[in-house]
């Protein structure tokens, strides 16, 4: 049992709106570091579909996604990822054909076959939560505590990159958020080969234990090469 509000919008909607607005990400072009994180995750977790969500006021807006050909945007109450961003930790149905979220439209998912969703909403700075990391399946599955705690450090990633990318760009620096995007998708790509080469080895990651605390561990050097760059914007100003 998921322990779910009883409506899709929380009480904060409107300071979680707003924040969601400055970050200026709602309905943008893809970028290569957003589509490096899903490509990640569906090969670490062994699943055809991963999504990166921002949940605006009417619509879930697609960052990023892998799996799901040509989908950019649908109807808030027909996404899971709106009900993700009501938890602090990871929500997660591991057969949605016998448990379905009550909040949610169950008929979208059923159409694209989805069997399995499992999300971690995206915690800015700020406390509030602007949309989701997902991945999916069109078969049941159990999700180990270990892929949670994983999916977590993805999300987190995530929203500190939404937050870098929003300072560079604020300052009319696209140029060097091009360059830091480079670095980070070159961290990530390296971390996709290894995943698929312990796939081939080991057959799944998924359940592999080991393996799960070994790509936290790598996955904190990602983390430290954002939070050198946050410095830059959030260090305070000497006198």
């Amino acid at each position: 049992m998921h322990d779910l509000p009883a409506s899709l919008i929380p009480a904060d909607d409107a300071a979680r709106l707003r924040s969601l607005h400055q970050y200026n990400i709602l309905n943008t072009t893809p970028e290569l570091i957003f589509d490096a994180y899903v490509a990640l995750a569906a090969q670490l977790f062994n699943v055809p579909v991963s999504l990166i969500s921002l949940v605006d006021e009417q619509e879930v807006f697609f960052k990023a996604g892998t799996g799901l050909p040509g989908l950019e945007r649908v109807a808030r109450p027909d996404s899971l990822c709106s009900a993700a961003i009501l938890q602090q930790e990871v929500l997660a149905y591991e057969n949605l054909a016998d448990e379905g979220c009550g909040l949610i439209n169950p008929y979208v998912a059923k159409a694209a076959g989805l069997q399995f969703y499992a999300g971690a909403a995206l915690r800015m700075p700020d406390g509030n939560h602007i949309g989701s990391f997902c991945v999916m399946g069109r078969v049941p599955r159990t999700m180990s505590a270990g892929e949670r705690e994983l999916l977590m450090v993805l999300a987190s990633l995530t929203s500190l990159t939404i937050e870098l990318r929003q300072h560079y760009l604020a300052q009319g620096r696209p140029a060097d958020w091009e360059t830091v995007q480079r670095e980070l998708q070159e961290l990530l790509h390296d971390e996709a080969a290894l995943a698929r080469y312990l796939t081939s080895r080991l057959g799944t990651m998924s359940g592999n234990t080991g393996e799960q605390a070994s790509t936290q561990h790598r996955l904190l050097g990602l983390r430290r090469v954002l939070e050198h760059h946050l410095v830059e914007f959030t260090a305070p100003l000497s006198n």
